[in-house]
């Protein structure tokens, strides 16, 4: 069965391509801020939020492509319990920078399998990071260079670029950091025959 994958990040797709899995991308069309407010609203759990922002988008490209197996992924910032998306523009890209500063927040990274219209397969990974305490003037630096690639990602940051200055400390899984648990995702797509293992 074809791969799909539910996303327009070229990280993930970049992921799977060097692992070697082919995939056909098809980003899913759904407000997230909307479906992000509503759930914090009911008091859902940011990690529960990005297991169903995942199986949203899922399921959202599986209903336009039954005959394949569709990837939906998501990943949520948790500050305190509190759940931050990518920052609307530079200036609120600093504000969650400076909050961050010194303190530990946590990734939610979500992935979900949809096969024939209905969910077969879902994992969600957390990651826990420490920002150092980094001065005002390298912060004002690192977000003029980051340019406008600072507001497509969570956080304001990518680790595999030099966000990975920002931080004293991160545990967990290194792709699931950058938005999909790739290892489990392998380990099922082998275990199903989609892949050679």
């Amino acid at each position: 069965m074809p791969l799909i994958l539910a996303s327009a990040s070229p990280t993930r797709t970049r992921l799977l391509a060097d692992a070697g899995v082919a995939v056909t991308t098809r980003p899913a069309r759904v407000d997230e801020d909307a479906l992000r407010a509503a759930m914090t609203a009911e008091g859902i759990r940011p990690r529960d939020q990005a297991d169903m922002l995942a199986e949203q988008k899922a399921r959202r490209v599986a209903a336009q492509a039954p005959d394949a197996v569709v990837i939906g992924c998501d990943q949520v910032l948790d500050f305190r319990g509190e759940v931050w998306g990518k920052p609307a523009d530079a200036d609120a890209a600093r504000a969650q920078l400076l909050a961050l500063r010194g303190q530990t927040h946590h990734l939610h990274t979500a992935v979900v399998l949809y096969e024939a219209g209905a969910p077969v397969w879902r994992h969600v990974d957390e990651a826990r990071l420490t920002m150092r305490d980094f001065s005002d003037a390298w912060l004002a630096g690192y977000i003029a260079r980051a340019g406008a690639g600072i507001t497509e990602t969570v956080g304001g940051y990518r680790i595999e670029a030099e966000g990975i200055r920002l931080f004293s400390r991160i545990d967990g899984d290194h792709f699931g950091i950058l938005g999909l648990p790739l290892l489990p995702l392998l380990t099922y797509l082998g275990q199903r025959g989609m892949i050679e293992s």
